[in-house]
């Protein structure tokens, strides 16, 4: 039995701090929606008492600057609390439904009730925001949660662990290191939700262990995200926005532009036009790190984009420093469907450009392939945008912009297929981690005799009247 490093009790196991929390939340005190309210601002309190410490542990781990810290990873849980905090009384109210003349004299209504006990199992490319931001919707929605951080970054998951250990029991939010193994017997026991953000192949593990328990899941993933280039886009913005969302966190990005598709009559303007963005953002000399890049997690990852890097289809970059586990921002040329980097998610700063005359069949190659997290499309052609809109499918994107579309917490975020399984952010969040109980409420006052035997021809001639 695995022991968790808890600052509260040393000594506790996996299962007593499930059994715990299943006492928690069967004592009805999370489903008070005042009390969900005041953790959720407690939860925001401590986070801004502690910035300095989760500056410090991801400058460790990543090298990510406080500006980049803030604007991906802080500002974005800050945002989803003051959304829940703002919207937990209207979103958990009864909703009347229709009844229909079957169950007259009867009233309808839906109400939200919270699962009970989740896990969170949090990725380690943004590893405040991807663990922190679904533990905070479940506790919105009046769970429990433990919260599994990527043992990866391991500064900023001992940095979580103190931050919420000390500050909340465990028997209604805990943090619990560790690794592989740690996960593995995690996933042994039964829970009422289990959120995962990652790659495809540990989505399925996660997926067949929790079907054991028939234990329902999200599964937030990723895939190889296109985006399109047409002729008639803006070159220079379409260049600044598409290099800032690749390059931004060294490429590590789920949803970030996995590879281009770029009409061929713009291809050579299109790719001067990113190594002049590249050029004007990034430093490309491994010598001079520029603080606005953060480097790569490990070295295995940084071994295995190495390899990625065709140096006979290499436009511009590929400068790499093994020590400083840097990768400076790399574009390549002429790669078709067929080329080892176009076989699995890239997630690094290399960008595959692959030019195309006949959008059909761009789309077709597309379509081949599974549905993708996210995609992108710059054009000013609306007839096109609404074709590729219409015939790709994926989980989510953008028009003329890239990695945007997250900032609105009215856009559910989500996969479908192989890139995942059920949405969040904001009321999509709080909907994933809810019941939605259905109630018929009848009074006594009326009985119809329709239903009861003995049956007649008389009464299914009015049965088919109710119900055609």
């Amino acid at each position: 039995m695995t022991v968790i490093k808890s600052r509260q009790k040393p000594d506790m196991e996996i299962n007593e701090i499930i059994a715990r929390q299943n006492d928690f939340f069967n004592s009805n005190q999370t489903k008070d929606l005042d009390f969900r309210i005041e953790q959720l601002k407690k939860i925001k309190s401590i986070l801004k008492e502690n910035e300095d410490l989760l500056y410090k542990a991801i400058y460790e781990d990543f090298r990510k600057s406080e500006f980049e810290t803030y604007g991906s990873e802080l500002s974005l849980l800050y945002h989803e609390i003051n959304t829940f905090v703002k919207n937990i009384k209207k979103w958990s109210k009864r909703k009347k439904v229709s009844t229909g003349l079957a169950n007259f004299p009867a009233k309808s209504y839906i109400i939200p009730e919270p699962l009970g006990t989740t896990l969170v199992i949090g990725a380690w490319n943004y590893p405040y925001q991807l663990s922190l931001m679904p533990a905070i919707t479940s506790l919105a929605a009046g769970n429990t949660v433990l919260l599994k951080p990527s043992e990866l970054p391991s500064k900023t998951s001992e940095a979580m662990a103190k931050i919420i250990n000390d500050n909340f029991p465990s028997d209604y939010f805990c943090v619990l290191e560790g690794g592989v193994k740690q996960t593995t017997e995690l996933l042994e026991y039964r829970f009422d939700k289990i959120f995962f953000t990652g790659s495809i192949p540990v989505g399925k593990i996660i997926y067949q262990a929790a079907a054991k328990h028939l234990t329902p899941v999200t599964l937030e993933l990723g895939g190889k995200s296109p985006t399109f280039v047409l002729a008639d886009t803006d070159i220079k913005v379409t260049a600044q926005r598409i290099a800032w969302a690749k390059f931004y966190n060294a490429g590590q990005t789920c949803v970030a532009p996995d590879y281009i598709l770029v009409e061929k009559s713009i291809e050579r303007k299109f790719l001067e036009a990113l190594k002049n963005e590249i050029e004007r953002y990034h430093k490309s000399d491994e010598n001079e790190i520029a603080e606005n890049y953060t480097r790569i997690i490990n070295t295995n990852n940084f071994d295995r984009l190495t390899k990625q890097i065709d140096k006979d289809k290499m436009f511009f970059g590929g400068k790499t420093n093994r020590e400083e586990r840097f990768i400076s921002p790399t574009i390549l040329q002429n790669v078709t469907f067929e080329d080892k980097i176009m076989q699995d998610e890239i997630f690094g700063p290399i960008l595959p450009v692959i030019s195309f005359t006949d959008l059909d069949e761009a789309i077709k190659r597309v379509k081949e392939r599974p549905k993708p997290l996210a995609c992108y499309i710059y054009s000013k052609n609306r007839k096109a945008i609404d074709k590729l809109l219409k015939e790709i499918s994926f989980g989510g994107g953008a028009i003329n912009d890239s990695l945007m579309q997250l900032t609105n917490s009215n856009l559910p975020f989500g996969g479908v297929g192989l890139s995942g399984i059920g949405s969040y952010h904001g009321k999509a969040g709080f909907d994933t981690f809810t019941h939605y109980k259905s109630i018929s409420d009848k009074p006594f006052w009326l009985e119809p005799a329709i239903k009861y035997a003995p049956y007649s021809a008389k009464k299914m001639k009015l049965i088919k009247w109710f119900f055609e």
